[in-house]
């Protein structure tokens, strides 16, 4: 008997037993270009598992926020809108602190750092998301993250008064310390809001700076490697506890092989986006004394007011890091 004959005879003998023969969908919600690392990494994760499962779970990944804004994306899969999505961490702090921990400046400043952060840090991201109704898949790390300008800075002193993108309640307070004046403005309207002179300055990865093509609008990018937030993979639990337990297996193990993947691709996107600004006219410049000394104090007062707000589970964040 060929083995499209079995499936179904198998699908008949279930039904009769009253249970359902179907192909489950999934939608995953993401905030960022189709093009972008991280959207390419979704899209190789949703092929793994329709391979892995012969068809049996079909995820659809929804890009650049067609499916819903970034903000909303973590409500959408807690709520069961969509089964899943991916979402910046550092964009949930004000919900809970430890969120925001890897947006914390010159806490983690490069990948190894960021690795032994994340490992710190995901235990009580699991428990957090479980109490939530979620579960956690993967997370990614974009890359080091500097200040983009439209002007020449050689201290944070040239940063006042200056229209700066927050797009998390960490850039948001970087603004009001450095005295230049906070727009919220997500990554999907940033081209515009750059182009129509909303944004003249924000910190963000070469990787973002391409993406918006930053570098029509703004020409100079200090390269500060102030930190390295991550993008998270999560997943409504009821919709993941219905799977049966070999796809369950498929999603744990096409989940562990695109946060490899995806780690890997943000340190290649790190060297090939600065190259890519350089060639469409963009100065890379490191970050004079003055200005890292600058920044470098405003990372100690944002991870002191931190502590502060994350109390014990924070303190045992921190300290376990720097174990």
């Amino acid at each position: 008997m060929r083995p499209i004959h079995s499936f179904l005879w198998a699908c008949a003998a279930l039904a009769v037993a009253g249970a359902a023969c179907a192909q489950t969908k999934w939608d995953l919600a993401a905030a960022y270009p189709a093009t972008n690392f991280h959207s390419e990494n979704l899209s190789a994760f949703a092929a793994d598992i329709d391979k892995a499962t012969a068809g049996k779970l079909k995820i659809t990944v929804h890009a650049n926020a067609s499916l819903f804004k970034a903000p909303e994306i973590k409500r959408a899969v807690q709520g069961g809108q969509a089964q899943a999505g991916e979402i910046l961490l550092v964009n949930y702090q004000n919900e809970w602190q430890l969120f925001g921990a890897d947006g914390l400046p010159f806490l983690a400043d490069s990948y190894d750092e960021a690795m032994k952060l994340y490992k710190a840090q995901r235990p009580a991201l699991e428990k957090k998301l479980g109490e939530q109704g979620m579960m956690l898949l993967y997370a990614v790390a974009w890359p080091p993250q500097g200040i983009y300008s439209k002007k020449p800075i050689a201290s944070a002193a040239d940063l006042r008064g200056s229209k700066w993108r927050a797009y998390s309640p960490a850039t948001a307070r970087i603004a009001e310390l450095v005295g230049a004046q906070p727009v919220t403005v997500q990554a999907a309207e940033l081209s515009q809001a750059m182009a129509t002179g909303v944004v003249e300055s924000y910190m963000s990865s070469g990787s973002t700076g391409v993406d918006s093509k930053t570098y029509e609008s703004l020409k100079y990018w200090y390269d500060t490697q102030a930190w390295l937030p991550k993008n998270a993979v999560i997943v409504n639990k009821a919709a993941y506890d219905a799977l049966d337990a070999p796809t369950k297996a498929a999603v744990q193990k096409a989940a562990a092989d695109a946060e490899v993947r995806g780690w890997e691709a943000s340190k290649r996107v790190n060297t090939e986006s600065i190259d890519k600004l350089k060639a469409n006219g963009m100065q890379i410049l490191p970050p004079s004394a003055q200005l890292k000394a600058d920044m470098k104090k405003v990372g100690d007062t944002m991870l002191t007011e931190w502590l502060d707000k994350a109390g014990p589970d924070g303190k045992a964040l921190v300290d376990a890091f720097r174990k």
